[in-house]
């Protein structure tokens, strides 16, 4: 049984999608990042100011990108969401998991892995 906390921490990240990632929208990060949000990805400078650069080139790049949120998890300050993501209409895309840290309200943290979902792929179990 989660907890009310868990609960209100899986709402912060649905919101996350919901405002952030899915309308690729840089400007409702500051209502929902920590500004010392710190980010694990290498790719990607720490910080939220970072972040909102990131999602501006993302938008960019990729007008038309797809979110999908399979399925979240929530212990303790901790959410992880395995989404489906598809950067191009038409392209099978990649399989995520974020991993989310949750400090007074606010996303804190953020962790992800992916891996690209096969067109052949070697069983039929599928990846969602």
């Amino acid at each position: 049984m989660r907890t009310e906390r868990e609960l209100a921490n899986i709402r912060l990240v649905e919101r996350v999608y919901e405002e952030v990632v899915g309308p690729i929208d840089s400007g409702a990060v500051d209502g929902l990042f920590d500004p010392g949000y710190i980010q694990h990805n290498p790719s990607i400078p720490t910080g939220a100011e970072s972040l909102k650069a990131m999602l501006d080139r993302a938008k960019q790049k990729y007008p038309n990108a797809v979110h999908i949120v399979k399925r979240m998890l929530a212990d303790g300050d901790l959410v992880c969401a395995h989404v489906h993501i598809i950067f191009e209409p038409g392209t099978p895309g990649v399989a995520a998991v974020d991993i989310f840290r949750i400090e007074n309200g606010r996303i804190a943290e953020h962790w992800d892995v992916n891996q690209p979902v096969p067109t052949e792929p070697n069983n039929q179990n599928g990846m969602f």
